[in-house]
């Protein structure tokens, strides 16, 4: 017999915040009356933390005890053994979203090793010989706004030889000479990172410049911290060698689910950092490195 499960969200965005209600309805469709044991429906939430590989041999007893850690969970019974009609039928549900005991609900981020994910899941028990079915749908959490208001301060910065922290033989690199400002690193994760660019001069051709956004997570506890930093995104702002003394806008959007607010927990941690990257001929890489504090207004 064919039958389709599903879950409909009443939400387009399927963003909710703490406290709010997360409403919507089952959706059965079968072509003949279907009898069943039993629909429940499970709301979930957890923060999953693993170890990259480098650090399984350092970090065992850790390795050991990384376990999910629960924020929201939650069981209603919404249809009691019985028989669904043939055709369409549709069932309501409402769950209230509140952290289980005294848990903050962070915001939905997907990770390397640090993954937040909220998901309702629908299980309907069959009788025997007859597969139950099951099916699971995501929702996004969205932290509360925060309460002070971010008040954006311009940073300026300088990329020459001299000011290169892990050059090597600095006299053997060409001569260049980058200014530039970022109009904050305190950000409303909800709007771009911006700002602008200027080569003022450079003894060698500038192939290419990129924006770099990446995350930094660390995961530990007592037995140890594993700090891993990992790509989000890369953006080129400009390609070829651009004029000398032309302003490049600098201009980012910080991509959802793969950016959440800055985090700092006791067993994790989610920051951001942008590298601002300049690519010159022969392919030398010149890097500057911001950290960037997230957070939702």
């Amino acid at each position: 017999m064919s039958v389709t499960l599903d879950i409909r969200l009443k939400r387009a965005n399927k963003v909710y915040r703490d406290g709010e209600v997360v409403a919507g309805v089952i959706l059965l469709v079968c072509k003949e009356a279907l009898q069943h044991h039993g629909i429940a429906l499970t709301m979930e939430g957890l923060v999953n933390l693993q170890l990259s590989s480098k650090s399984v041999g350092v970090f065992e007893a850790f390795y050991n005890s990384v376990k999910p850690i629960p924020l929201v969970s939650s069981v209603v019974e919404v249809a009691k053994a019985g028989k669904i009609p043939a055709g369409k039928t549709e069932i309501p549900f409402e769950f209230p979203l509140s952290g289980k005991g005294n848990k903050v609900l962070y915001e939905t981020y997907h990770g390397v090793f640090v993954n937040i994910q909220y998901t309702l899941r629908c299980d309907m028990k069959r009788p025997l010989l007859a597969k139950d079915l099951s099916r699971s749908c995501e929702f996004i959490v969205h932290s509360q706004p925060q309460k002070e208001k971010v008040v954006p301060a311009p940073v300026h910065f300088t990329i020459t030889p001299a000011t290169l922290q892990n050059a090597r033989e600095r006299s053997l690199l060409p001569k260049f000479l980058v200014k530039g400002r970022l109009d904050a690193t305190s950000c409303d994760i909800g709007r771009p990172l911006t700002g602008e660019l200027v080569v003022e001069n450079s003894e060698v051709p500038v192939k290419s410049i990129e924006l770099q956004l990446v995350r930094v997570e660390t995961c530990g506890c007592a037995e140890g911290y594993a700090r891993d930093t990992t790509e989000i995104q890369n953006i080129q702002i400009a390609e070829g060698d651009v004029c000398h003394g032309l302003a490049v806008p600098i201009h980012m959007v910080f991509p959802r689910l793969f950016t959440c607010p800055t985090l700092e927990t006791t067993n994790f941690k989610v920051e951001f950092e942008v590298n601002v990257v300049l690519v010159l001929q022969d392919d030398l890489l010149i890097t500057e490195n911001f950290p960037l504090k997230l957070s939702r207004v």
